[in-house]
């Protein structure tokens, strides 16, 4: 049984969560750490420096600026650590590469099974197409999203850029540039709206044909149990960065 502390436990993914864990076997929740005490049926604590008990992995949904304190206890304690919020600057980025060197992480842009497929059947077109379509991506999120472009869009592209021999430039606005697509680009498009949960299209166009990748999230729980199958996976792991692909491998 692996215990597990939510950060970010009484907003909308941490209660999906916590649901999610309630429903298993193999992991519990022992406390969570939030600003707010949402009724959970467990402790909550305002910070991870306040915890009582020393959890096996700490899963993460909560917001970028909650990484160093989470960092800095998972180091100290030997705690692995699931990070499934978006929205890190290139630092933190950093940071998190850098803390992997001592304690197991789990660090996607996405948890979505489907998503992290998609990514994979985009680096398989991108081989075969080559230089030869012009990609876009286009992802649509609820209007109390952040970020934009979602970090998701940036792994799909990333993803296709690795399977490039010159990599591609990311072209996020083009309203102030008067001129012809380059055909080393991939376009980001972002829209915000309602209650959309997450879409995400890749688009690759071609001469005559066009041939297009699509992911829906119609809820939550698609990521949240991404978050806790990796929480079980990454328990008692050796130091490391870890990923959907070394997860699903």
């Amino acid at each position: 049984m692996k215990n597990v502390v939510i950060v970010g436990a009484c907003g909308k993914m941490g209660r999906v969560i916590a649901e999610i864990i309630e429903g298993r076997s193999d992991c519990q929740v022992i406390a969570g750490i939030d600003k707010l005490d949402g009724g959970a049926a467990f402790p909550i604590f305002h910070s991870v420096n306040d915890l009582k008990e020393k959890p096996d992995v700490i899963i993460d949904f909560s917001h970028p600026s909650s990484l160093d304190d989470i960092l800095g206890y998972a180091q100290a304690n030997g705690t692995a650590v699931v990070i499934g919020s978006t929205g890190y600057s290139q630092e933190q980025i950093a940071q998190i590469h850098k803390a992997s060197g001592q304690i197991p992480i789990f660090f996607t842009f996405n948890m979505s099974l489907g998503i992290n497929l998609m990514a994979e059947l985009a680096k398989k077109a991108v081989a075969v197409l080559g230089g030869q379509f012009d990609i876009e991506i286009v992802e649509k999120h609820h209007n109390q999203k952040l970020d934009a472009p979602s970090g998701t869009a940036l792994m799909l592209a990333d993803a296709i850029n690795a399977e490039l021999d010159k990599p591609y430039t990311y072209v996020y606005d083009r309203h102030s540039v008067r001129a012809k697509r380059s055909k080393t680009e991939i376009g980001m498009h972002s829209i915000r709206g309602g209650t959309i949960v997450g879409e995400h299209e890749i688009i690759f166009a071609g001469r005559d044909e066009v041939i297009t990748l699509k992911h829906e999230a119609h809820s939550k729980s698609v990521f949240a149990v991404g978050a806790v199958n990796a929480a079980v996976f990454l328990s008692g792991k050796p130091a490391g960065l870890y990923s959907m692909s070394d997860m699903l491998g």
